[in-house]
């Protein structure tokens, strides 16, 4: 009875309880703001990667001075462009930093927003040691306090929940461990999961387990979809699921398939908006970073190839400004406002 009262008191609190406003809220690095004002929104971008591994990770790591140095540029030239909000996917042992966030957040204009969870794809690499001991609930509640009380003393707060697993159809057991304790700190606050997925099996896997959580899969974002095949696009959306296509680029993406390419991007979006789904589908570009170990942060690309290239491309095939608009404002209003979301 007490954690059920417990769950009924954070479903009161981020359901946005003042009676001055029913609007859905989003969690920035700077604050909570209504949806309404984020805007054009990119939602899966990154500022740091570590790739050491979580027993060596740490912000000991780079210098936030020169990350800021580093990508506020990208930031400035984005937010020329018009965007007002930027989801920092970087994940906890990964390079997230919500200090280096919050300056820049400061320093260009755009409200950023980062992450809660664990990133089990890569082998493990990069999942912290009591997780491999600890139950999913055990789990979750490792990213419930991050939503309750900020990341790491900084008095910074989560605004969605950050999960990976491999591409494997069936999930290993830790990463439907993973997945269950998502769907537990789902419950508990509202926060979004963001699943780096690719292929339709692990996917649908993973839709599957939220369900049998009672979390309806329109918490759930398919994360790098672009590895999946279009029915499965069309199938997950029509239960609901988001549909994140995110690795646009304009020159080759040196995918096999060639789908970080503005012309697949078309293709793909047109096959979408003919299925009547595209109000279920995101897009973004999965650039940055500062690739911490690089002299000066390596190669670091920038966050404007949707407006400069894909945008264009889309209204000389027919897309109209109320489409685009659905793509980068409407639809990740939907998807990222802090609600829970259970089965019906």
């Amino acid at each position: 009875m007490k954690n059920v009262l417990v769950v009924l008191v954070l479903t009161l609190i981020i359901s946005g309880c003042n009676p001055d406003s029913d609007s859905e809220k989003l969690i920035t690095v700077k604050g909570e703001i209504p949806v309404e004002e984020m805007g054009v929104s990119l939602i899966h971008e990154h500022v740091i990667v570590d790739w050491i591994g979580v027993d060596s990770t740490g912000a000991h790591r780079w210098d936030k001075s020169k990350v800021v140095e580093r990508a506020l540029p990208f930031f400035l030239e984005a937010k020329d462009k018009g965007v007002n909000t930027f989801f920092a996917c970087t994940p906890a042992f990964l390079g997230r930093d919500p200090i280096v966030l919050k300056e820049l957040s400061e320093k260009s204009g755009i409200d950023i927003v980062t992450n809660t969870g664990y990133y089990g794809a890569g082998n493990n690499k990069f999942v912290p040691k009591h997780a491999f001991e600890d139950s999913a609930e055990e789990i979750a509640r490792v990213w419930i306090d991050e939503f309750q009380n900020g990341i790491e003393g900084t008095g910074i707060y989560p605004g969605f929940i950050k999960v990976a697993v491999d591409r494997n159809d069936t999930l290993s057991a830790m990463h439907n461990k993973i997945i269950r304790a998502a769907a537990i700190a789902h419950k508990a606050t509202g926060l979004t999961i963001v699943s780096h997925t690719g292929p339709d099996g692990p996917a649908f896997s993973q839709l599957k387990i939220l369900k049998e959580e009672g979390v309806s899969p329109e918490a759930f974002v398919w994360t790098h979809a672009q590895a999946g095949t279009l029915p499965g696009h069309i199938k997950a959306a029509r239960q609901g699921a988001w549909i994140s296509i995110d690795n646009l680029r304009y020159i080759d993406s040196g995918f096999s398939s060639n789908t970080g390419n503005v012309d697949w991007f078309v293709d793909r979006l047109t096959a979408l908006k003919n299925e009547n789904v595209l109000d279920k589908v995101l897009i973004s570009h999965d650039s940055g970073w500062y690739n911490v170990g690089q002299e000066n942060g390596g190669d670091y690309r920038g966050y404007t190839d949707i407006f400069e290239h894909l945008i264009p491309a889309l209204k000389e095939n027919g897309f109209s400004q109320e489409d685009i608009d659905l793509l980068l404002v409407k639809n990740p209003q939907r998807a990222y406002g802090v609600k829970v979301r259970s089965v019906e």
